[in-house]
């Protein structure tokens, strides 16, 4: 009967070791989800404050470089025209290199996301 009881305690004694490594597992994944979304809303907040105050910036100086345009070819409506053509060339420029893009954003993501 020994070996029996030897059995039943080690089984015990696993099963309690199993129970403590998936609790432990499930508090570490808690955490980590709890480290991932604040890293996210911490990072959307920042880029929401200084994109508002980067676009902001850029509308005044898109402005004020349409009116100077203007100023040397002697025509707003062709300065504004300029200026809205140089962002669409910015646009098509960014357009045809978005898979860059996406690679270096996959990487920086993914090196916060898996450590």
């Amino acid at each position: 009967m020994s070996v029996f009881n030897d059995i039943n305690h080690t089984t015990e004694k696993a099963s309690h070791i199993g129970e403590r490594y998936i609790r432990a597992s499930h508090q570490y994944f808690k955490l980590k989800v709890f480290q991932q979304l604040t890293l996210s809303l911490s990072l959307v907040t920042k880029v929401f404050a200084v994109g508002s105050l980067l676009f902001a910036g850029l509308v005044f100086l898109s402005i004020a470089g349409a009116i100077e345009l203007g100023n040397a070819v002697n025509s707003y409506s062709l300065g504004f025209l300029l200026v809205g053509l140089i962002y669409v060339v910015i646009s098509i420029l960014i357009y045809l290199l978005r898979a860059k893009f996406n690679a270096y954003i996959i990487k920086k993501v993914g090196l916060k996301f898996f450590n």
